[in-house]
């Protein structure tokens, strides 16, 4: 099938339940298939959404994980990443300080719990870890998962090796995020401080050392549809467990801060895409999407069972009281918050 016939399929509306149907059979998407998702009409979206969700619905139902992140040391990286605010490249108007105290990132551990997230990401602008950053780090974990047991730890501390991640494993670290961000084939465009292959060997060091992946993407800074079923598909065959999917915020300073932002209705094909090419992933609407989607960003629910609240590393976020009032207002509830609504049309939708 050609790819225009994929997209008159699309806009038909049966192609919509047939790519629900391979995701819920987690069955991989055919190129052709993913090409078309990222190109379909904005009439289609609804049905697009409602095919993401089934699969969303299948494996995580109405759940909405809630996730903090922790800027453990901001600026004075040496790595020329063109998104980037933290970057050597980057005369961004940031905050830069140096490794935060261990008391400090237990503090932050306590409010992400107490702010009801399941997770907390301590996270650090560098091209990989130095023997006392895996120290810290550690040291860290260790504090936290003694007073804090059901919190998910997560650290992206950039490139590493398997005996760093396998120190970091076993002081407690859940996660590591490491995002591949783009294609193989567009990742020069946006860094040549590092190559992809450097990324793609941090994920699995992850992998060997006993812990999740956790490693997504930025959509919007000037890749092809082509590049995006790409990295979509890598993610699959590195069976990420956690899946972040970051929409290009321009900053000014950076290489890309003159860029428009994607728009909301390619930023929901977007989540579209990695949740049917990814249907169990741990799914995160992440950096980004406050600006991108703006109204809209409740729909990217419809695709992602995951969101970071309470802001990002430099930009500010959506507050964690208005995401959760996003969130049951759709008729979804936060992960570990008793039910508070009834089934809601589109799962009764799911189930006929």
């Amino acid at each position: 099938m050609s790819l225009v016939e994929c997209n008159e399929a699309l806009l038909r509306g049966g192609a919509y339940r047939a790519l629900a149907e391979r995701a819920l059979a987690d069955e991989p998407l055919r190129r052709e298939e993913a090409l078309a998702v990222l190109q379909s009409p904005d009439a289609g979206l609804p049905s697009l959404l409602w095919a993401a969700y089934a699969a969303r619905s299948q494996h995580w139902g109405r759940r909405v994980k809630l996730c903090v992140l922790q800027n453990a040391r901001s600026g004075l990286c040496p790595e020329d990443c063109g998104y980037c605010s933290q970057s050597a490249v980057s005369s961004a108007p940031i905050a830069r300080y140096r490794l935060v105290p261990i008391p400090e990132l237990v503090a932050g551990a306590r409010r992400a719990a107490a702010a009801g997230a399941t997770r907390y990401c301590m996270v650090v602008s560098a091209r990989g870890p130095s023997g006392p950053d895996i120290a810290h780090f550690a040291t860290a974990a260790r504090t936290i998962r003694a007073e804090l047991p059901e919190l998910e730890l997560c650290v992206s501390l950039g490139i590493m090796d398997q005996g760093q991640a396998e120190t970091l494993a076993h002081a407690g670290i859940d996660f590591v995020n490491h995002n591949l961000n783009t294609s193989r084939r567009f990742y020069p465009s946006i860094c040549s401080t590092h190559t992809y292959d450097d990324r793609v060997s941090t994920v699995i060091n992850t992998v060997r050392a006993g812990m999740a992946p956790c490693s997504g993407v930025i959509v919007g800074m000037g890749e092809t549809t082509e590049d995006l079923v790409e990295v979509a598909m890598e993610l699959r065959r590195l069976a990420v467990v956690s899946l972040p999917v970051n929409f290009l915020n321009p900053i000014d300073g950076t290489p890309l801060g003159d860029r428009l932002p994607p728009t909301p209705a390619d930023c929901l094909r977007a989540l579209a895409l990695f949740r049917l090419t990814n249907p169990r992933a741990d799914l995160r609407a992440a950096g980004g999407r406050e600006r991108c989607l703006g109204a809209a960003q409740g729909l990217a629910l419809f695709a992602a069972n995951s969101l970071f609240v309470g802001g990002y590393l430099t930009t500010p976020g959506q507050a964690r009281d208005e995401a959760v009032g996003m969130i049951e207002t759709l008729g979804f509830e936060v992960e570990g918050a008793p039910p508070r609504r009834p089934a809601t049309v589109m799962d009764r939708a799911v189930q006929m």
